[in-house]
């Protein structure tokens, strides 16, 4: 874990920015397309978690956005290219936009400071979207990643991050994945090989400073 002095040097509020990735009703709501998902983001605190960093960094001055994954009624545009993105199209709740699904679930509050990032496919919230330049054009130089999940859009989001210069942060209490363990398992292994990983506590330990506001 990284030290207090190290982890406020990177999480300068006039450079970073929180993201929250796919904490959509639809994903981690009560009427979830996967429920197990849902049920392992509400058990473990991590959505508890994700609604307190991102209460801190609305009062810290901290950039928040919102990365939301949906699809067309008509699915124009959508990946066909995998097992995931067929068996998606068959379940029971549709990340369709403009419902109630993609709505940033509770208890996570969304303020009028916020960004909400919109992708109609692939992976990740930053490989083919506006969000690399819109972090850019905030002067970010650490990204504090936030969600779900632990199997594929987290590590996907970091990768996507540390490619293109990004630090990336992982509150490792602020994620979840499937099954429980697997979560644990990804951070050790693969997430700390290219992202410094903190607690939601640490994180918020050095968020809750005096608020900065962007030009």
């Amino acid at each position: 874990m990284p030290s207090y002095e190290q982890l406020s040097e990177l999480l300068a509020p006039d450079s970073t920015v929180l993201l929250t990735v796919e904490c959509q009703q639809g994903v981690v709501g009560p009427e979830s397309a996967l429920p197990e998902l849902a049920r392992a983001a509400r058990s473990s605190g991590a959505l508890a978690n994700v609604a307190r960093l991102v209460a801190a960094a609305h009062g810290s001055g901290v950039q928040v956005v919102h990365a939301i994954a949906e699809r067309r009624p008509d699915g124009r545009g959508a990946n066909r290219n995998a097992r995931l993105f067929r068996a998606a199209e068959r379940l029971p709740v549709q990340q369709l936009s403009g419902s109630t699904a993609v709505r940033v679930a509770a208890p996570i509050e969304v303020t009028e400071e916020d960004l909400v990032v919109r992708r109609l496919h692939g992976l990740s919230p930053i490989q083919g979207t506006d969000l690399d330049a819109l972090l850019r054009n905030l002067g970010c130089r650490t990204l504090v990643v936030t969600g779900v999940s632990a199997n594929v859009a987290i590590p996907n989001t970091v990768f996507d991050a540390v490619n293109r210069g990004y630090t990336a942060v992982v509150p490792s209490d602020a994620i979840a994945g499937v099954p429980a363990d697997y979560t644990p398992a990804m951070i050790r292994n693969t997430l700390a090989l290219v992202a410094t990983v903190a607690t939601t506590d640490e994180v918020l330990g050095c968020l809750r400073r005096p608020r900065v506001r962007r030009a």
